[in-house]
């Protein structure tokens, strides 16, 4: 085929193109004006969906097998703790509620507690969410058979701290200025340039603990930070990306966020990966540029060959889908930066009124 592409005359492959171009133009405006047309293309003359319909029902395949899992942050029992939470901080608040998943909640929260590598705090917070509901809510029926379940599992004393929700003015004050906000992220850029040293696992580590106070839909955090532990692996992941030719082969260290389907039941909630793992990737990337590290957040577009590629260099599972990579290191000095002017407020503001 690129032979016989070589072989056509200029003035031929142009007409080709343009006739090319404009019959794929009319087959989008028919095909765009129904669901079923929609569904047909997507069927018949386009297959760029696959992987994601594939990746959907292998995460809530996996949602449901992971209800019975011990050992395994549970993202059932991570949402109806929040959703207990905010029942806790209604105002006014109801002497009854939750009732409709209590009873799951208390059932999870039993599998989750005979896990013998849950972390503790995360237990501490179902613990004392739980303790605190019971001690405000009004027993019905349905609420008293899970008080008891739960009193018959959970163990005395708790902690002295309590992961219970709180008022606003307890938060720790801020100096931090809008104007050294605004320094900070006008340092944050992509920089593509890096010394030739090593970036400290510690680093990734205090970053990470940052990165994780970004907000996420019912605290379910339905996301992960794959990072190359060699230069060699950083380099080799970079390499999936299409934007990193030219300057891939320095950088020592690549994280990608990856986002896991597992966490949702249903497909209404697929997107959610892509935004609970931006906003951590955000924060990510703010909490590197203060220990000096800097980074370059890359593109991820849905190319099957490179999902592929990654797919098997991280061995993800069939539910879980790469977000987006950050390259990260010690900035070179004198490397370029793009000036990537951005967009002024009144673009980007629309008033509904």
């Amino acid at each position: 085929m690129s032979v016989i592409r070589k072989l056509l005359p200029y003035r031929l492959k142009e007409f080709i193109l343009k006739i090319n171009k404009v019959s794929n133009l009319a087959a989008l405006v028919l095909f765009k004006s129904s669901y079923v047309m929609t569904s047909l293309w997507y069927f018949l003359l386009s297959r760029k969906f696959d992987r994601e319909h594939q990746s959907v029902l292998a995460g809530r395949a996996a949602y449901y097998n992971n209800l019975s899992q011990t050992g395994r942050s549970s993202a059932l029992l991570r949402r109806n703790i929040h959703r207990l939470e905010k029942g806790l901080i209604m105002q006014p608040r109801k002497s009854v509620f939750a009732e409709g998943f209590i009873g799951e909640t208390v059932d999870a929260y039993i599998i989750s507690v005979k896990g013998v590598d849950n972390h503790r705090d995360e237990t501490n917070w179902f613990t004392d969410v739980l303790v605190e509901y019971f001690s405000v809510v009004k027993d019905t029926s349905v609420i008293l058979k899970a008080r008891n379940k739960f009193q018959a599992s959970v163990e005395l004393p708790y902690t002295e701290e309590r992961f219970v929700p709180y008022a606003f003015d307890s938060l720790p004050q801020t100096d931090v200025s809008y104007d050294q906000l605004h320094t900070l992220f006008i340092r944050r850029r992509s920089v593509r340039w890096y010394q030739d040293k090593d970036v400290e696992m510690e680093k990734v580590v205090q970053a990470v603990n940052l990165a994780a106070l970004a907000p996420s839909a019912c605290n379910r955090q339905s996301y992960r930070f794959y990072v190359s532990e060699s230069r060699e692996k950083a380099v080799k992941i970079a390499e999936c990306a299409g934007g990193t030719p030219g300057w891939v082969d320095n950088i020592p260290c690549t994280i990608v966020i990856v986002g896991d389907l597992s966490a949702y039941p249903d497909e209404r909630d697929r997107h959610l990966i892509y935004i609970d793992g931006s906003l951590a990737a955000m924060q990510l990337m703010l909490a590197f540029e203060t220990l000096g590290l800097a980074t370059c957040s890359i593109n991820w577009p849905d190319i099957e060959k490179a999902e592929k590629k990654m797919e098997k260099l991280l061995r993800l599972e069939s539910y879980e889908r790469p977000i987006m990579l950050l390259s990260v290191g010690y900035p070179e000095d004198r490397g370029g930066i793009p000036y990537s002017q951005k967009k002024q407020p009144d673009r980007l503001i629309k008033r509904v009124s």
